[in-house]
């Protein structure tokens, strides 16, 4: 190991976005020094840098002092290879005790075999959280805490990497390289779909026309229990509705609606109600008579839909 996990780091980050800012904040509270802040834009390395108590802000990668420990790499994941090219040119920092990073989560250590041949120790460290461009870095800050993150690399890496994780308030998950694009496939699931479900529930509840005004009050504590339920047993488990009750008129009930008030959602309907029979069914929760019965109803719903798009 370079470093002992005692002692505080000096780390550098670059790409002051939404990540490297917030991840800074998360290791300044930690005891850490962020040491440099390097960005595109002036004004967003000098924005930063206040936040994390950084003074030594910059647009150039030279700026980075040789006694750095770790480079914290929050770009777009696009520039990470370019950076991790042009940071393995520089002659003034002492590769062999530093370590390297980046936060992407689609790609692997890989994409920092530049700095790794200079004799740096890099891996992948990837925040499992949703960093939304809407919201300023101190609004997100507390759902940071205490988080997840997908890491990949050599063993030494991988120690530095929980060492970070530890100095961040969190824990990792190892991913297979191999598996990377999978892995950041999953995460979208778990934040971008479920927003786009909610979205889809937002729309459903102003078709309804009650006189109140905001879903999400409305709806939060079903959402909630649901989610507790998963949290304490597993989804399989917490499902209920009708389709785990093989309740196939009160689902066709719903589906007549549908396509009466909102017929552009019936392809949806459609996927979601497959993938809940399919969980009622690792239940137990259904017959097989029953099973076939919604099949039957998905899919004619399904041939209904793919024939109107023809006609359109």
């Amino acid at each position: 190991m370079r470093m002992k996990s005692g002692r505080h780091w000096n780390i550098a980050i670059v790409g002051a976005g939404k990540v490297g800012t917030v991840l800074g904040r998360l290791l300044v509270e930690n005891g850490q020094r962020i040491a440099c802040v390097v960005s595109r834009s002036e004004s967003s390395a000098r924005k930063a840098g206040k936040f994390l108590k950084c003074k030594r802000v910059s647009t150039s990668l030279d700026s980075i002092p040789p006694t750095i420990d770790v480079i914290f790499i929050s770009t777009p994941h696009g520039a990470i290879r370019t950076v991790a090219n042009d940071l393995a040119r520089l002659e003034n920092l002492e590769f062999a005790r530093l370590s390297a990073c980046h936060a992407s989560g689609m790609l692997t250590a890989d994409a920092l075999e530049p700095l790794r041949r200079r004799g740096a120790t890099v891996f992948s460290f990837h925040p499992l959280q949703t960093f939304p461009r809407d919201f300023e870095p101190r609004d997100i800050v507390k759902s940071v805490r205490g988080i997840y993150y997908g890491v990949d690399g050599s063993l030494a890496a991988l120690k530095m990497a929980k060492l970070l994780a530890r100095k961040v308030g969190g824990k990792v998950i190892e991913i297979n390289p191999e598996m990377r694009a999978f892995y950041h496939a999953a995460c979208v699931v778990a934040s971008n779909h479920i927003t786009a479900m909610l979205s889809i529930l937002e729309s459903m509840f102003q078709t309804l026309c009650t006189t109140e005004k905001k879903f999400y009050p409305v709806f939060k504590p079903i959402v909630n229990a649901t989610l507790n339920n998963i949290e304490f047993t597993s989804p399989t488990k917490a499902l209920s509705g009708p389709v785990a009750r093989g309740g196939v008129e009160t689902v066709a009930d719903h589906f007549a609606s549908i396509e009466k008030y909102r017929p552009d959602l019936i392809p949806y309907f459609v996927s979601l109600s497959l993938e809940t029979l399919k969980l009622a069914e690792s239940k137990g929760s259904v017959k097989d008579v029953q099973a076939a019965a919604l099949r039957t109803l998905f899919q004619s719903y399904l041939k209904k839909d793919s024939q109107l798009q023809v006609k359109h």
